[in-house]
């Protein structure tokens, strides 16, 4: 392979590590990180990319002719959003096609922007999926109604906690609150004849799926440290979600679901 500079390997190194970073706060697996990285670093010419992950830093190295550059970075978690991986991927797919240089990879980094479904239409559907899944265990339409209500309410109050960008663990326990708050009017005499099925359902909206599934996918692949990470991450979430059910029961006097 062609003989790259000191400088321009450690720009090579650093717009592949942003790379691997975005993956990551984004939600991507760790494996997919890892080939991702390699594939960058073969796109743009070096020998090898050797990579190394925990949840809350990646550290990045390529070799090249017997020269190596190491680098490090801090890792941000934000919300799920699979587009930034998926454009990621059509990137690499781009420099592998056209060879394209290190230029190219930082100027569509540099404004890569994640795609967001319309709000309106996630408090919508949120509602009408925690809603279903209540008629489903039984409810009736007055229960019914009362989920919907509250998850969409919920949703609404988990995406301006995370607009204000409010630790997770902070959005999960106050949009839990929330949501049992408003699902708790069908306790209220002649409105349902069952409010524990409302009340239960109005918070699945926080279950934290992706973080479990995650966790158990990259420790099934060997990257222990970052399944344990992700587990703990998911475990946290609950935890705060079941605090904020327990605050609002305990506010209302309600003894249970």
């Amino acid at each position: 392979m062609e003989k790259l500079s000191y400088q321009e390997q450690t720009i090579i190194t650093r717009g592949i590590i942003k790379s691997a970073v975005l993956m990551s706060e984004y939600g991507a697996e760790s494996i997919l990180i890892e080939q991702t990285a390699q594939r960058l670093g073969r796109a743009l010419g070096v020998d090898s990319v050797e990579i190394s992950m925990i949840p809350s830093a990646i550290v990045l190295t390529t070799l090249n002719n017997g020269q190596s550059v190491t680098t490090t970075r801090r890792v941000h978690h934000k919300p799920i959003n699979m587009s930034i991986v998926c454009q990621i991927q059509k990137i690499v797919l781009n420099m592998e096609k056209n060879e394209h240089d290190i230029n190219y990879l930082y100027t569509i980094l540099k404004n890569l922007e994640p795609n967001y479904y319309n709000r309106w239409l996630v408090i919508f559907v949120v509602a009408l999926a925690c809603g279903s899944f209540a008629h489903l265990q039984g409810s009736d339409w007055g229960a019914f109604f009362i989920t919907c209500l509250a998850a969409g309410t919920a949703m609404f109050v988990r995406q301006e906690l995370s607009k204000k960008r409010f630790v997770m663990i902070i959005t999960f326990g106050v949009t839990a609150f929330v949501a049992t708050l408003i699902a708790s009017i069908s306790q209220v005499d002649g409105i349902s004849q069952t409010p524990h099925i409302a009340l239960a359902s109005s918070v699945l909206l926080l279950a934290p799926g992706f973080a479990f599934v995650n966790s158990f996918l990259d420790s099934l692949k060997g990257y222990l440290m970052m399944g344990w990470g992700r587990w703990m991450e998911g475990f946290l979430l609950t935890i705060a979600t079941s605090l904020g059910i327990i605050l609002a029961m305990a506010v209302l006097n309600i003894k249970g679901w």
